[in-house]
């Protein structure tokens, strides 16, 4: 039995006023960044790489109460870092090459 296509996620898209924000002064820019932003180093978009955006599956996991505990415990974003975990060691699984990574 054939599973049905998947349908892609669709997002509406936002209106942004282009022109506005490229005339926008460092300090209008400023104002309407988060906290966190506040006190980068003066070079530290210089290697930036813009990266495409990647499609999401809602999946059930199966998760120890301690682990999904910690990572709630750092507030709003937790599931967004918990996949970032998993890119990381995911990412360095493809690095070690299929001999290193095999049957994990």
């Amino acid at each position: 039995m054939r599973k049905p296509a998947r349908k892609k996620a669709t997002f509406p898209r936002e209106i942004v006023d282009l022109e506005r924000v490229r005339t926008m002064t460092d300090e209008e820019v400023m104002a309407t960044s988060p906290p966190e932003l506040a006190d980068l180093p003066d070079d530290f978009w210089d290697n930036a790489v813009m990266m495409p955006p990647v499609t999401k599956e809602a999946i059930s996991l199966r998760v120890d109460d301690d682990t999904l505990a910690w990572f709630r415990a750092g507030g709003p974003g937790y599931q967004t870092r918990m996949n970032a975990v998993l890119r990381s060691y995911m990412e360095r699984m493809k690095a070690l090459g299929p001999r290193r990574n095999k049957g994990r």
